[in-house]
């Protein structure tokens, strides 16, 4: 009987042995993975707000185990993936690994994957009609013995963590990783808000008596304009936006750590991205910073106090550096708030995804019939729809933006992406030509002829009908996915104005509809802001601007402002007489309209001079920004982003050109007309009148070189300057002194060739000599004074139609110059008065009446003598001019 239970006893312990042994080996039960029984990885999110972390099943089964998986719902074709890697191609030819559909919402679930084959180097969630990655996975190749084949393991996909808790039901996130041992902890925060919002959180000051902003250690995070991610540390000493202070005043408000007087950053970015309206951002901090003064120690291991705000951003600007919070708003729990956080406790309290109301966020354009939209192809980016090639479709400068047409409005594409990308209009998402992939598509416009490059473009002409779908995609032929999608709706702005143009940069459309009295305008930002300004003038200053912004209350609004300085005390609100005022936000575009007078009917008031005339090129500028108020502006208040230069806008014809820069072949006209009229030509009429004192005829020799000089150079200059404008317009100021110049100068040689004989010795002048006299000197010097006041009207319009910096230095250079030939000129009067102070003054002035030989000609190229029965060339005689006797 003992023998019996010891064997029954052994038997027991074998199979306690092998079923121990079948438990602990399970991964090995499964043929088809050699991944061990510890494997784990996340989900890479891509889109649709993927989450997950990935392991084999705990009971050695062949299936995968996934834990705290999240997922907007995705179309009814979308699946889990098996594929040999992320690019397009190898996802198109990849098979479905679960049958499982994925068009409803996962929230926080677990899922059990079976599988029967090896498994392949890449799990994904993958919509063939779309050929959508939205997330995926990487698993170490499992039959590779190179280790150059092996896939390398992936690197920590940074959107997962420990814990999640809400701060904000629906809306705002905190999820936090403590690593003790380090000493840091890595927190996320996820916000369904715009991207010119910030996300705050931190710690509040563990002395106060209870919870407040004031004293807190905050991290802002947010987005730049770029689209890259931040994440700075920020102290809050007082309730206001940051005021970096001057002479003798101090840093107050929600300030950056680093404009602190010892004060430093202490947060480090880890990542950042936007997915479907959702910002994420990742930072990593010290528990203990050692910086007392501005940061908060935190004890991981006991419950203190936090708090957390969102709201919109100011960008930097000329006077800051940095991206600064604006007053959050709202109510508390929804925009700001207080909790207590124990970071050593798990918490995992967020249930499915975030879902943002408005999942578009890329760059949106808005086409109409007027401004050709520019189609070039750039490196991807931040394409909306991965995978993408290499290489994708730009819009106007922005990455495969949404574009936005009118039924029944023409739009002009300028296609200069190269002559590999032929722009079509298509009904199928993927492009590339459906009819490879085996698909029917409609082609709506473009095909194999609509390519180019910038020098020479070519243009596509779309007319979208009452038969064109909702939605359809710009793709390219040759490439699928290079390009996005179409929304067409009914007709907007380009059916009620008349004319519109793209002002400077490609950021905001001007539309405008003249009428008899009056004109009615409209104008829309191409990207997101606080608010939207048009100036009528070449810059910011001393113009009259127009504001449209929604307030912090949601009403809309648009004032009219005049700008005599750069800071908030140069604004001054007006009262313009407008009327049929509109202004809209939507998703962050500003649209405002408006119709004034082109004349208003009032005297007295600085908004009376706003005069608008339509058949006057009327110069537009344009500023974004982050807030605007309607009461007392401040600082806060400017522009973060600005046109560069103005557009000069013609309302009549209904086009623009930009305000160049001071073209070269101009800058060289001015030039030669300075040499000619500032020195050559004055120069001249000085040689004859200072330097008869020298022997022979030198004198006449430099007045006749001189004068000659300075006409054929100033000829010169009127044929660069005719070259350049593409024509001789007799219009402005400064053309039509020039022409007086010109006329009177060309009429000296004119009047030097038919010069009559100066008298002999003794013999009193003829009447033709005397009348000659007088016209040589009188046109001379006439023309001297108009090319001088040509130079000066010429400096006047350099600065109206170029609005150069530089111009009130060149004219101030100008005057010094002509100041200081005056000053020679009274100088040499005053020594030649002393020298021959016999003379009358009325004879002193005459030029050429005294030492002149006409016997030389030096405008015949031999030099002939002209009076060879001359006496005497030494004898010196005055020629004084009197009024003719009858």
């Amino acid at each position: 009987m003992a023998t019996a239970g010891a064997l029954g006893l052994a038997l027991l312990l074998v199979v306690v042995v092998v079923v121990g042994a079948l438990v602990s080996g399970g991964s090995a039960a499964c043929p088809h993975t050699n991944l061990s029984a510890d494997f784990s990885a996340d989900f890479t999110m891509l889109q649709h707000q993927l989450r997950g972390t990935v392991r084999l099943a705990p009971d050695g089964s062949c299936a995968l185990h996934v834990s705290r998986f999240d997922l907007l719902a995705a179309s009814p074709s979308a699946r889990f993936w098996a594929a040999q890697g992320t690019s397009l191609s190898d996802l198109s030819a990849g098979r479905p690994f679960s049958p499982l559909p994925l068009n409803t919402t996962f929230r926080n679930e677990t899922l059990s994957l079976p599988f029967s084959r090896t498994l392949p180097p890449l799990l994904a969630l993958f919509d063939p009609d779309t050929s959508s990655d939205l997330g995926h996975v990487f698993f170490p190749v499992s039959n590779a013995t190179d280790s150059a084949l092996a896939t390398p393991s992936p690197a920590p996909v940074p959107t997962m963590f420990d814990n999640c808790l809400p701060l904000a039901e629906n809306k705002y996130r905190l999820r936090w990783t403590l690593n003790a041992s380090a000493g840091t902890v890595e927190i996320g925060l996820e916000a369904a808000v715009g991207s010119e919002y910030y996300m705050a959180f931190g710690w509040a000051d563990p002395k106060a008596n209870s919870p407040a902003m004031i004293h807190a250690d905050v991290v802002v995070t947010g987005f730049t304009e770029e689209g890259m991610p931040f994440a700075d540390d920020y102290y809050i000493s007082d309730y206001t936006e940051c005021t970096l202070g001057t002479d003798g005043s101090p840093v107050s408000g929600v300030c950056p750590d680093n404009v602190y007087d010892e004060g430093r950053n202490d947060s480090r970015l880890v990542y950042g991205h936007r997915r479907d309206g959702v910002s994420f951002v990742r930072y990593l901090r010290k528990l203990d910073t050692e910086d007392a003064k501005y940061d908060v120690p935190v004890i991981a291991t006991e419950e203190m106090a936090v708090v957390w705000a969102i709201g919109k951003m100011r960008p930097p600007d000329s006077l800051r550096s940095h991206y600064l919070p604006q007053n959050h708003g709202g109510p508390r729990d929804t925009t700001f708030g207080f909790a207590r956080v124990n970071l050593s406790e798990l918490v995992d309290s967020c249930r499915g995804p975030l879902d943002a109301d408005n999942k578009e966020d890329q760059e949106r354009i808005i086409a109409d019939a007027k401004t050709p939209l520019v189609v070039t192809s750039a490196p991807a980016a931040r394409y909306p729809n991965p995978p993408s090639p290499d290489k994708v479709i730009y819009i106007n400068k922005k990455e495969a933006p949404l574009l936005k047409v009118e039924r029944g409005v023409p739009v002009k594409l300028s296609v200069q992406a190269g002559h590999d990308v032929s722009l079509y209009i298509t009904s199928d998402p993927i492009g590339g030509n459906a009819t490879l992939r085996n698909k029917t598509e409609v082609i709506y416009a473009g095909g194999p002829d609509a390519h180019g490059v910038q020098a020479t473009p070519t243009e596509l002409v779309w007319l979208p009908d009452r038969n064109t779908p909702d939605l359809v995609y710009y793709q390219s032929l040759y490439e699928p996915k290079m390009g996005w999608k179409i929304q067409v709706v009914d007709g907007g702005l380009s059916d009620m104005y008349n004319s519109s143009v793209l002002l400077d940069d490609q950021q905001v459309t001007l539309f405008w509809t003249l009428s008899h009295d009056s004109i009615s305008v409209a104008a829309r930002g191409e990207k997101k802001s606080g608010y939207l300004a048009i100036g009528f003038g070449s810059g910011m200053l001393n113009s009259y601007a127009y504001v449209g912004w929604v307030d912090n209350d949601g009403v809309a609004r648009v004032k009219t402002y005049w700008i005599d300085g750069k800071s908030a005390m140069g604004i001054h609100s007006t009262s313009e007489n407008l009327t049929y005022i509109r202004c809209k936000s939507e998703n962050g575009i500003i649209t405002f309209e408006f119709t004034r007078p082109l004349k208003p009917s009032c005297s007295g008031r600085v908004e009376c001079n706003n005069i608008i005339d339509p058949t006057t090129p009327l110069k537009v500028v344009w500023a974004m920004g982050a807030s605007w108020s309607g009461n007392s502006l401040t600082d806060n208040n400017m522009h973060s982003v600005t046109s560069s230069r103005s557009i000069r806008v013609h309302l009549l014809r209904g086009s623009a050109e930009a305000e160049q820069d001071l073209r070269p072949v101009l800058a060289v006209h001015g030039f030669m007309m300075f040499v000619a009229w500032g020195i050559l030509l004055p120069g001249g009429i000085m040689a004859a009148r200072y330097l008869k004192s020298l022997k022979g005829d030198g004198w006449y020799q430099i007045h006749v070189y001189l004068q000659y000089s300075g006409i054929a150079i100033m000829l010169l200059g009127v044929l660069f300057a005719a070259a350049e404008l593409r024509g001789f317009y007799v219009s402005s100021v400064h053309v039509k002194f020039g022409v007086v110049a010109l006329l009177l100068g060309g009429l000296q040689p004119l009047n030097a060739y038919f010069r009559p004989k100066r008298p002999s010795n003794g013999e009193a002048s003829s009447r033709n000599r005397v009348l000659w006299e007088y016209l040589h000197v009188i046109t001379g010097r006439s023309a001297i004074i108009v090319g001088i006041v040509a130079l000066f009207t010429g400096m006047k319009h350099l600065g109206h139609r170029y609005d150069s910096e530089n111009v009130e230095e060149l004219t101030w250079a100008l005057m010094l110059w002509v100041l200081s030939a005056i000053v020679i000129v009274l100088y040499l009067e005053y020594k030649e008065t002393k020298r021959s102070g016999d003379r009358s003054f009325r004879g002193h002035w005459v030029l050429g009446n005294t030492e002149e030989d006409d016997s030389v000609d030096l405008l015949h190229p031999d030099n002939t003598t002209r009076n060879s029965d001359h006496p005497s060339r030494s004898g010196v005689m005055e020629v004084q001019l009197e009024p003719l006797a009858r």
